[in-house]
């Protein structure tokens, strides 16, 4: 498949995870029982794909990584019991970039101007869609919930950047969620779970996770960083669109107006500008 194609099919994945788990709590799947699933289909499937590459379960990297992957998940579930799949997938997408780039700073790595000029953006833009307005979608706990995870997911790219296998990493980070989220079944087992709800878990975890972080994995190398941060780009604004075409969720004002400052703010920050090889 050529990379142009690849990448496309693998960020329509990344957002499909947003419309899943939105269509399946919304059906009336208590969202920890879909974390739940989510997190087996998704270990069964990476588990398959990296059978052969050495998949290893020790190590304190390890487990911080799984670690955050099941706050990842948990927050992401428990958010769409009100967010529209478009404006939840903005939340989580914002809050990595501004978790990474806090992370960096944390670090002392150096930034540009031109960095902070673009954060301070995003976090305006940000602020802007969470800010009380009469017809807003954002209840402020969900709305929250997802910035949790979103943190969590920072951290967890963080971790991924230190992984010298990705693929039978991420599966190794999996398989560890999956046994948190087991060890918790007294609090989710016997949950309500709808057929319905109980497909778009599967799904979410086996194709749109599973499958999805494979195809990733395979383009973000042959990818440069400017590329990349480009197609991240897309992924909250085809969950948005879809969420619309598929949910009927259409955006406000606000979201569309604190969407466009967002991720504007993330490209001036993240993309650089100049000629290549400058």
């Amino acid at each position: 498949m050529p990379l142009p194609l690849l990448a496309a099919v693998a960020f329509c994945f990344l957002a499909a995870n947003s419309l899943l788990t939105r269509a399946g709590v919304l059906d009336g799947t208590d969202p920890l029982a879909f974390a739940a699933i989510r997190v087996g289909a998704g270990a069964v499937v990476l588990a398959a794909l990296a059978a052969r590459r050495g998949i290893t379960l020790g190590g304190g990297r390890r487990w911080g990584a799984a670690l955050a992957l099941a706050i990842y998940l948990l927050g992401f579930s428990l958010a769409y019991r009100s967010l529209d799949a478009g404006l939840g997938a903005l939340i989580l997408f914002a809050c990595v970039q501004l978790g990474l780039f806090a992370i960096g700073l944390a670090r002392g790595e150096g930034t540009s101007a031109r960095a902070l000029l673009g954060m301070a953006l995003a976090l305006g833009g940000l602020t802007w869609l969470l800010w009380p307005e009469e017809g807003a979608s954002a209840d402020p706990l969900d709305a929250g919930l997802m910035a949790v995870a979103g943190l969590a997911w920072a951290g967890y790219s963080l971790a991924g950047r230190f992984e010298p296998r990705p693929l039978a990493g991420s599966a190794s980070n999996f398989l560890l969620a999956a046994g948190m989220f087991a060890l918790a079944a007294p609090v989710w087992l016997g949950a309500p779970v709808t057929a319905f709800g109980a497909l778009m878990a599967v799904l979410s975890g086996a194709v749109a996770s599973g499958l999805g972080y494979a195809m990733l994995f395979r383009v973000l190398p042959a990818m440069g960083s400017a590329t990349a941060g480009l197609a991240q780009l897309s992924v909250p604004v085809i969950a948005m669109i879809a969420g619309a075409a598929l949910l009927g969720e259409l955006p406000t004002v606000q979201t569309v107006g604190a969407a466009a400052l967002v991720l504007a703010g993330i490209a001036v920050a993240t993309l650089p500008i100049g000629r290549a090889g400058s």
